[in-house]
């Protein structure tokens, strides 16, 4: 995708581990809300529920830390700048795809509730973000956050944000309440990016170390969550830490390989898949439940979920050869703010 397109940094250097590293994050993510749809549909529990509950610590921390890797480069640029691409850019998304998702929710509501009941449901949607297009709302407010407090000692604003996490915030409002949850992940991608980067060079150079590293980690993590314990204050802190440079780990050991091109190619559209995954999602789960051909309901939660990762970059990847439906994934330029030419740099999403 060219460098006015989702995730545009215009400046932001391609990695490989990153790239490999946000698919699996994707992955994760879109396997987390299938599972449970099906589960939730189908009234009973499948083998891909342990694989989510075990991700669940460090499913999202992880994203958002690499979210935060590339923010030393653009931090400093004028405010004009860095609002149209770290806010108004995601804005647009947001919105578009929120209209997208309405489209297909919103008749049933107006049938059901009336016209002011759609009305309401996208005006609450403007200020609590819509289903699972949260992660893209919450990405401006954490970039403006850290640009207002980059003249803030790094070590006070971690603590600050750490003791967000442990407060457990829970007002039923998605907008704080995932901002105290996730700030800390954001703020330790920007300002460790440099150590994580040295992790990951160290790890790709030590695999027998790593891959040991990474089977302790698994033992943990596996323990926390089945003894209870893993949302515990300190203790969520510390698995999705550690959770996230697994990814990391993971990532740096198989980036390069057979194996992980495939998630290199998600994780450098993982934002488009993020945005377009629902749809597809629920269409599959529904068509499958609907066939009754597969008893297993861990296999029919896998099936969605490759659905889910796989439908929209075949979309992606039409929009791309067509030109047709372009704005669905490149935001037009009637939409920028800042209108000076971009660098041609390949873009790095979120």
């Amino acid at each position: 995708m060219s460098a006015t397109g989702i995730g545009a940094d215009g400046g932001a250097p391609r990695v490989d581990w990153v790239d490999v590293a946000k698919g699996v994050c994707i992955v994760l993510v879109v396997m987390m809300h299938s599972t449970l749809g099906v589960e939730k549909a189908a009234g009973e529990v499948g083998w891909m529920h342990h694989v989510v509950a075990f991700a669940r610590p460090f499913r999202m921390p992880d994203f958002f830390l690499i979210s935060g890797l590339f923010l030393a480069l653009v931090i400093d640029r004028d405010w004009r700048t860095y609002i149209d691409r770290k806010v108004v850019h995601f804005a647009y998304f947001y919105v578009l795809w929120l209209l997208i998702q309405g489209a297909v929710k919103w008749p049933g509501l107006a049938m059901s509730d009336g016209l002011g009941a759609v009305a309401h449901q996208f005006a609450l949607s403007l200020i609590d973000p819509f289903g699972t297009l949260w992660f893209i709302y919450l990405l401006p407010i954490f970039f403006v956050f850290a640009k207002l407090v980059r003249r803030v000692p790094p070590l006070l604003v971690l603590a600050f944000a750490a003791l967000l996490e442990s407060l457990r915030v829970q007002t039923g409002w998605t907008v704080p309440d995932e901002f105290c949850a996730r700030l800390f992940y954001v703020m330790l991608g920007w300002y460790a990016a440099p150590l994580i980067f040295r992790f990951a060079e160290f790890a790709r150079r030590r695999p027998a170390l790593a891959l040991g590293g990474l089977a302790a980690w698994a033992l943990a993590n596996a323990a926390a969550v089945q003894g209870g314990v893993s949302e515990w204050v300190g203790v969520s802190l510390a698995l999705g830490v550690a959770g996230a440079f697994a990814i990391i780990t993971v990532a740096a050991l198989i980036a390069g390989t057979p194996v992980g091109e495939p998630l290199r190619y998600a994780g450098e559209r993982s934002i488009v898949i993020y945005l377009a995954f629902f749809l597809p999602m629920a269409a599959t789960r529904m068509l499958l439940l609907k066939l009754g051909v597969i008893p297993d309901i861990g296999t029919v939660s896998a099936l969605v979920t490759a659905a889910g990762v796989i439908l929209p970059l075949v979309l992606e990847w039409m929009v791309t050869r067509t030109g047709w439906g372009t704005f669905l994934f490149v935001r037009p330029k009637a939409f920028w703010i800042d209108r000076r030419p971009r660098q041609t740099t390949a873009p790095v999403a979120a």
